[in-house]
């Protein structure tokens, strides 16, 4: 009787009445968490999303006196400029290069961080070592590489005391072309290192009492049971963020390179991002907004590219994946 009342027009009205009142009264029921979401979300709406319509300027020869809506369309032009540029090739190895090792080295550290500090038992150590690891995240990039410069400092600086205290003679590493990576993914992990490592302590904290309590049963060593239960236990949390660094490898920290960079390492430390600041807002005249536009939205689109590779080899194989 009840569907048969609901099949006629005024029981489907009456339906999807009951259906909004149901739904008004949820969201009303949950109205502070909405509240706390909406900050959040107008940030990612204002600072995210709108900038997105800008990148049409990448089409254009973008004028800041005629805006938007009366600058000439010049279509591909500033992406072909930029793939014709003499100068491309060696930006894409010195931002390969850099990303390479980011991810050789800045990647698996905080993995295996966390494996050895989740095996500390006394819990205090085990805070006061996990604060001050987590501590050079909220040091600005400023600051430390002022601090490396001042270590490395040909003239009174640490390492160079001590190089002389060995008879070697002082070495200026920061106007050293081949010292340039080292010192920047060195920067990398110190400041990334203890940061990262928490989402991999939070994830074994999901692990089952049991598996551990099964093994110490079985006479597992502490090795054992970081190869054969924790490790497999995080793989999933591993292979997400393995596939978003990926996604990352045509990015690098632009301040550090600019704070650390100088004409005499261009040759290593040149790379795209410090290539179109250089070129398209710190040369004279006036900025070329368009072309920084348009590298910015071709290296948007390449990381794209390899989420998608690395996610779907990732499903494939290891049967984890994003998405």
């Amino acid at each position: 009787m009840r569907a048969l009342i609901n099949s006629t027009p005024v029981g489907r009205i009456a339906d999807r009445e009951a259906k909004k009142t149901g739904w008004f009264r949820r969201v009303w029921g949950m109205r502070l968490l909405y509240l706390i979401l909406l900050p959040g979300l107008l940030q990612m709406i204002v600072f995210k999303l709108l900038p997105l319509f800008g990148l049409v300027i990448a089409f254009q020869d973008y004028s800041v006196f005629n805006g938007i809506w009366h600058s000439n369309w010049v279509g591909f032009k500033n992406f072909t400029s930029f793939l014709h540029d003499s100068y491309f090739w060696k930006l894409v190895k010195n931002t390969l290069l850099l990303a390479f090792f980011n991810l050789l080295f800045v990647f698996p550290i905080p993995v295996i961080f966390a494996l050895f500090l989740n095996e500390v038992r006394i819990r205090s150590v085990k805070r006061f070592v996990q604060t001050l690891s987590f501590f050079p995240y909220f040091i600005s990039s400023a600051v430390m590489v002022s601090i490396l410069y001042r270590l490395l400092s040909p003239q009174g600086g640490l390492v160079n005391e001590i190089l002389n205290s060995l008879g070697i003679k002082s070495v200026f590493f920061m106007a050293d072309p081949h010292w340039f990576r080292p010192l920047y993914v060195g920067l990398n992990v110190w400041q990334l290192f203890g940061y990262n490592a928490i989402i991999y302590l939070a994830a074994m904290t999901s692990i089952d009492p049991h598996l551990y309590e099964a093994a110490d049963i079985d006479g597992a060593s502490r090795w054992q049971k970081i190869f054969k239960v924790t490790l497999p236990s995080i793989s999933n949390t591993i292979v997400v963020m393995f596939i978003l660094a990926i996604g990352q490898i045509l990015s690098v920290d632009l301040d550090k390179i600019l704070l650390m960079y100088n004409p005499s390492i261009y040759d290593t430390a040149d790379v795209i991002q410090s290539y179109v600041y250089r070129q398209a807002f710190a040369s004279g005249g006036f900025p070329n907004y368009s072309y920084g536009a348009a590298v910015g939205l071709m290296q948007s689109v390449f990381a794209f590219i390899l989420v998608m590779g690395a996610n779907k080899v990732s499903k494939k194989f290891a049967e984890s994946s994003l998405f």
